[in-house]
């Protein structure tokens, strides 16, 4: 079958970062942690789209891992999350294993943050040679963005304890999780009613996929595409507080591709 236009453009992405193996070394486990928050097709863009985290799982077995495992923590049932947003589906055809969360399995971690000091973590993630944050680019109620930061919030228990300070409390997991890379999906972008989407006229097709080592800049960059000054959303602006990245991404010289 012809490739999708999202594998092209995760293809491209990892390509032009210097390939997946400047990432992925022989014989290593990857976690592909794309956002499976909710029960939703995706077209409502409330997920992240399958085929970019089934490409990912691909090019890591490409560059000689050993095993590629994804999950996440869903908000809605997780089968019925992992099934009908299509990743299920996309990580079983290429080879990786779908893990679902137990919950006793979380153990409390030394996070070390200004607001998280010891927090339930899901070890299989943080134990991984290399977690790829993937998530979906999309407006959220509480934090009016939800990009690669937020979503490291999948990989955490007790998630009532961010919503003291969700800007603090993101930014205190990101710091903990040592982001390495992150490839954020705008292949369509939900612009209202997150973060599960109301119907598909608040979805907005955009096709941009935007990768790279810096999840600071990649959110500001996920801002814009939102509609908001980077400077005005307080997570992002707390990642820059915290020496995260860089608020202003196009003093990085992001390289910008399109494939027709």
């Amino acid at each position: 079958a012809p490739k999708s236009l999202p594998t092209k453009l995760t293809e491209k992405a990892i390509s032009e970062l210097g390939g997946m193996a400047r990432f992925v070394k022989k014989g290593q486990i990857v976690w592909v942690k794309p956002n499976i928050g909710w029960n939703r097709e995706p077209k409502f863009a409330a997920d992240t789209h399958p085929d970019v985290v089934g490409t990912l799982v691909r090019l890591c077995y490409e560059a000689g891992a050993k095993k590629v495992k994804v999950g996440d923590n869903p908000c809605n049932d997780a089968k019925d999350s992992y099934e009908n947003s299509g990743i299920a589906g996309a990580t079983r055809d290429n080879g990786g294993e779908i893990v679902y969360l137990d919950r006793s399995r979380f153990r409390d971690m030394k996070v070390g943050g200004e607001r998280l000091k010891d927090h339930p973590v899901y070890p299989d993630i943080v134990e991984c040679d290399l977690v790829i944050n993937v998530p979906v680019c999309k407006h959220h109620g509480s934090t009016r963005v939800s990009l690669c930061m937020k979503n490291y919030m999948g990989v955490v228990e007790k998630r009532g304890a961010f919503h003291q300070d969700l800007p603090t409390t993101i930014a205190d997991i990101t710091q903990f999780m040592k982001p390495r890379l992150c490839v954020l999906d705008a292949t369509r972008v939900l612009t209202a009613h997150g973060p599960t989407g109301g119907n598909v006229d608040d979805v907005k097709i955009t096709n941009i996929i935007a990768a790279g080592t810096d999840i600071v800049a990649l959110d500001a960059f996920g801002c814009e595409l939102l509609g908001h000054k980077p400077a005005e959303i307080e997570t992002v602006k707390k990642g820059k507080e915290y020496g995260l990245g860089t608020l202003d991404y196009k003093s990085l010289h992001m390289k910008e591709y399109s494939l027709t």
